[in-house]
């Protein structure tokens, strides 16, 4: 189970304890709930106490982050608290898509004329686009989060999930990389990512893979990454060295295989394109920070057996992730990155001409869209205990989205902060 991170008197971070411990601590009143998510609770009466060496460990992806507490206890390393953190490019991508044609539009419609603007306007040193910042911006904010809560002492990050660069051109750094141990690592896990873990001629998945030449060897096929692929047993056998334009058959298939394989994986890209920005705002916590390749994590994770998902890569990060011990009943909390409301005063129409008023206030008697409430009608139809999610409305009556049902028309006075909105939706595995 996830420990429970614990604060003392002076919100000073302890050592995370096991849920019982807590709810033993809630029973006696000797603690109080400090935040739900993730499950906070903080001394009353204690301040300080021994800590034991905990790291965080970061798996960055281009989807889902994934996230781990790992302690240095007498018995070796142990996984304390997971986190698989999803983030929101393609809904940002989305957006920005979607606001940019309807400003093109206008250049098109016969509206009063505007006198062009200078065109002095540049990005700065180490832009990013938004979609892919905000990947970097999510790790920097749980990491903010979790090393309040918590005694972190060090960091550990993949800053690279594959290095493009030495899989494209082993030659750059020399035999020593060529002929190491992670390189089959490097080059099969990045394989496995860009052909979608399945065989690149008959689409079988969940079978034994291997790594096969579009352009056999025996013909002057080159070991670039651009011309590997993935087939199963069968297929490696049958097509042996034959061409591929007499292997397979279908034309549609052929002229796939011999785009894709020319094309880089997107996702690697975004990832990498990260690391800097990533690593950058990891250093800036302050804590010795490590940094390693994805590589060496699929090495740790396959030598220890433990399945694939992305908090149990961010475990096996680094030298440290070669012995650690992920017990069998720690389930990592879901969290997915949201909106922190929109920024549109108000709606327009096909036309791009407003059709509704602007937008009043964003809080209405303290209370935001998306801030967890706890809502006790005593009387009338909709009497009883509601908790979840509200919706503000300008006249005070606001709809709260439980776990089963929305409830509509409940009134401020009888609604109570829980938490406020953070702009992350969470859920248990």
């Amino acid at each position: 189970m996830q420990r429970v991170l614990v604060l003392d008197k002076l919100k000073s971070p302890l050592m995370p304890c096991h849920p019982a411990r807590a709810r033993e601590l809630l029973r006696k009143q000797k603690a109080k709930v400090f935040r739900l998510k993730p499950f906070t609770i903080i001394l009353i009466e204690r301040t300080g106490g021994d800590v034991q060496p905990l790291e965080l460990k970061v798996d960055p992806g281009s989807k889902v982050t994934g996230i781990a507490i790992v302690g240095e206890f007498r018995r070796g390393q142990r996984a304390i608290f997971a986190v698989n953190l999803e983030h929101r490019g393609p809904q940002i991508k989305a957006a920005l898509e979607a606001r940019r044609s309807l400003r093109r539009s206008r250049r098109s419609r016969k509206t009063r004329y505007r006198a062009p603007r200078f065109l002095n306007r540049t990005r700065q040193k180490g832009w990013l686009p938004p979609s892919i910042k905000s990947r970097a911006d999510n790790v920097r904010t749980w990491t903010k989060k979790l090393t309040s809560h918590s005694p972190i002492s060090s960091i550990a990050v993949e800053t690279v999930r594959f290095d493009l660069q030495k899989i494209v051109n082993p030659e750059i750094s020399g035999i020593q990389y060529q002929q190491g141990e992670l390189l089959g690592y490097e080059v099969r896990e990045y394989l496995l990512e860009k052909w979608g873990r399945k065989c690149a001629y008959c689409d079988a998945k969940g079978t034994p893979l291997e790594v096969e030449h579009i352009v056999p060897k025996s013909k002057r096929g080159s070991d670039r990454v651009s011309n590997l692929t993935l087939a199963c047993n069968p297929c490696n056998q049958k097509k042996g060295s034959s061409d591929i334009e007499v292997f397979v058959k279908d034309q549609k298939r052929l002229a796939h295989i011999k785009r894709f394989s020319l094309a880089a994986l997107r996702d690697a890209a975004a990832v990498n394109a990260t690391r800097y920005a990533t690593g950058d705002a990891l250093k800036s916590f302050g804590l010795p920070t490590s940094f390693w390749s994805g590589g060496r994590t699929k090495k740790n994770r396959i030598s220890q057996d433990y399945p694939k998902d992305h908090w149990i890569d961010a475990c096996c990060v680094g030298v440290t992730g070669e012995r650690v011990f992920i017990p069998i009943d720690l389930k990592p909390l879901l969290v997915k990155a949201e909106s922190r409301g929109s920024r549109q005063k108000c709606l327009p129409d096909k036309y791009g001409f407003p059709r509704t008023a602007p937008k009043a206030n964003k809080r209405v008697h303290g209370f935001q869209t998306g801030d967890l409430v706890e809502a006790n009608v005593l009387k009338g139809k909709k009497s009883g205990r509601y908790k979840g999610r509200v919706a503000v409305r300008s006249t005070g009556n606001f709809n709260i989205k439980t776990d089963k049902l929305t409830v509509q028309g409940i009134s401020y006075k009888s609604c109570r902060i829980v938490q406020r909105v953070d702009g992350y939706s969470y859920a248990m595995a």
